[in-house]
Order: C-alpha cells, then sequence, then structure tokens
C-alpha cells in the first residue's frame, strides 16, 4: 500500500494538473491512510495485553502529521520555490510536499520490509468485504467511534478552527493565533504514549472518566458567553456577574483540552484489542474512519450554531453537549456492565449505608 499510494503523490508533483486531476490522485493518495488499522492490528498482535496501550499510544502519536503539517507545509512552500532536489526527483514550491511524501512513502515501505519481523503467526486468510463491517452490528463499535469523534474528530476539527477563532474574537495576526492553536496540536497528538501508558497501569474506563471529566471543566468556562447580567433595581440598571476570558487563560483551556484528547485517544483504542481480540484491525479502522468523520462534519455544525446563535463560543457548546452525552453514555453502560456481574451489589451498598447511618 505505501508503494502503490507513492504513485499519485509521486504524479501529484511532476504532471500538469487540471482541477479534476488533482481531486482524482489526492483521492488515491487518501488510500494510505488505511494502513492506520493495518498498524493497529500489527501492534496489538506484537505486543501483550499489559503493554497494547502504550504501544498503540505511541503509534498513535502520529496523528499529530495530520496538523502539524498545516504549519509546517507553508513555510516549506516557501522556502523552497524555483528549487529542485535529488536530481529533479523533488521540484520546488507546491510541488515539493507531495513529492517529499511519496520519497518518505517509499522509504518507510523499505523499512518496513527489510526493518521489521515478520508476522506469520498472526497472518489472517483474506475474508469478504461483509465480514469486515460485520463488526459494526456491535453497539460497542459505535460507542468507541463517538468517543473517538470526541478525542480525535473534534481534535482535527479545532485544528484548523482555532486560528480563525483567534483572528475574530482576540483580534490577533494569523501567525500568532497559528502558534497559540500549536500549544493545543501538539499535546493532543504527542501525549497519546503517555495515554497508552496510563491506561495500561489503570484500566481504559478510568482514563475515559478523566478524559471527558477535565474536557467538560474546561470546556464549561471556554462555552461561556461574555457578557453581564442586568439588574432592574431602584436605583437603575446594574450590571452583575462579568464575564470575560482573556486569550492567556483562554488558552490554557484549550490547551487542557488538548492534552485530554491526547491521552484520551489512547484510551479509546486501548478497549479494542480488550473487546475484540481477533478483529482489531477491522473494528480499529471501523473507529478511526467514522471518528474521523467527525473532524468532516463539526466544522459545518460549528457554523450552523454560531449562526443560530450569533455566538463565538456556541463552537465550545457544540463540543461541551457531544463530550456530556458521551459521557452520560459510558456511565450508563458501565453501571449496567457492574449491575449484571453482581446483581446484588447495589442492594449491599444500599444495606451497608444504612447500618453505618444507624437505621
Amino acid at each position: 500500500m505505501l508503494l502503490v499510494t507513492s504513485i499519485p503523490a509521486y504524479l501529484l508533483a511532476h504532471i500538469e494538473l487540471t482541477y479534476t486531476w488533482l481531486l482524482v490522485l489526492a483521492f488515491f493518495v487518501g488510500f494510505a491512510g488505511n494502513l492506520f488499522s493495518v498498524g493497529i492490528a500489527w501492534n496489538s498482535h506484537w505486543f501483550e495485553r499489559n503493554r497494547q496501550g502504550f504501544a498503540l499510544g505511541v503509534f498513535g502519536a502520529g496523528n499529530v502529521g495530520a496538523s502539524a503539517t498545516k504549519f509546517i507545509g507553508p513555510a516549506v512552500i516557501a522556502g523552497t520555490v524555483g528549487g529542485s532536489y535529488l536530481g529533479g526527483i523533488i521540484p520546488g514550491g507546491w510541488r515539493f510536499v507531495p513529492a517529499l511524501y511519496a520519497v518518505l512513502l517509499v522509504l518507510t515501505a523499505l523499512a518496513i520490509q527489510f526493518f521489521t519481523p515478520a508476522d506469520t503467526e498472526n497472518l489472517q486468510t483474506s475474508r469478504p468485504l461483509r465480514q469486515m463491517f460485520a463488526p459494526l452490528r456491535f453497539v460497542q463499535v459505535w460507542r468507541f467511534s463517538f468517543y473517538y469523534v470526541i478525542v480525535f474528530g473534534a481534535y482535527v476539527a479545532l485544528a484548523s478552527w482555532m486560528p480563525k477563532y483567534y483572528v475574530s474574537v482576540y483580534g490577533l495576526e494569523l501567525q500568532n493565533a497559528a502558534l497559540l492553536t500549536a500549544l493545543f496540536i501538539f499535546p493532543a497528538s504527542l501525549l497519546r504514549p503517555l495515554g497508552g501508558y496510563i491506561s495500561d497501569k489503570m484500566g481504559a474506563r478510568r482514563l475515559m472518566y478523566g478524559t471527558f471529566l477535565s474536557m467538560l471543566t474546561a470546556l464549561l468556562f471556554l462555552a461561556a458567553p461574555f457578557g453581564y447580567i442586568v439588574l432592574n433595581t431602584p436605583d437603575g440598571p446594574r450590571e452583575v456577574l462579568p464575564y470575560s476570558l482573556g486569550v492567556v487563560p483562554f488558552t490554557a483551556l484549550l490547551f487542557i483540552v488538548g492534552c485530554s484528547m491526547g491521552i484520551g485517544k489512547a484510551a479509546v483504542f486501548k478497549h479494542i484489542p480488550e473487546y475484540f481480540p481477533s478483529d482489531v484491525g477491522a473494528v480499529g479502522g471501523l473507529v478511526g474512519t467514522l471518528g474521523a468523520l467527525g473532524g468532516f462534519l463539526l466544522p459545518p455544525l460549528f457554523v450552523a450554531v454560531r449562526e443560530w446563535t450569533g455566538l463565538p463560543q456556541s463552537t465550545f457548546v457544540v463540543l461541551f453537549v457531544l463530550t456530556l452525552v458521551a459521557t452520560v453514555w459510558m456511565h450508563v453502560v458501565i453501571v449496567k456492565m457492574l449491575h449484571k456481574a453482581s446483581p446484588t451489589l447495589k442492594n449491599q451498598i444500599d444495606y451497608n449505608n444504612s447500618q453505618m447511618n444507624g437505621a
């Protein structure tokens, strides 16, 4: 797959493009993203259960490239205009990016071929596409996908949304807005290995509780509209409870959200080999796909809610509501699991409490 997708990437850099050809070649380059689900299955087979969270976290930290290129790309393009590299294999300007990508895909394929051990013990016979989609009948897949919308889809959406938010709300220059957005982007990806390590030690469910609760706390302040309440008193109107959020506390809260997302992404994928040990690749691919769709669908939702409310903070209202729904859904499921495992547990707790209260 790496070698195949390097071909359209190379063509993007070297042929005369029409808009139609640009879309066609970009579509085929996008197939490289399917390797994420392959890597999930591969990593989970290599490592024992108590180390899978950390392994998947390190692997998943590569997602930082999805957003980091938005900052690196323009500088690379500007710095290579008119140049030519590696004997013309890599042209300058905007074509430098797909050409370099093609070279990196080939080098990665060679590295995998010569430096990674064969995984012959875990090879599976090919399965019909219908079987690959069969896990969608399990509600757990949809639940994990919804979690991933919160911690990854929203991350992708905010990575492109925040520079404009800083410019429109705080009046910053675009360059400074991009730098502050980077304080959200990088922890949201680079902390993924830490999230995997913690989920190995304390369990994915506990970590998801911490992730969602910390996000809800930060989002509550981010979602609050700037303003004050006006009270009509005998002495005339009186302004009370003024609220505004400066750029520094706003960035700090957004940093907390980014850290929570980075840790939470690892916790979501820690669930997959535990629930679906024989379908890690298929389920990981489905969860990743459905979660990533959030990054595509959330920006239009942000625009619609902002036009409806007129509040720029409505972006965070949307995320707060989605995170709250995910938290409630998770808690209800866990309570049902505990009740099913021990139907008498609730009565024992009530009985013990009544004895402590002297009833």
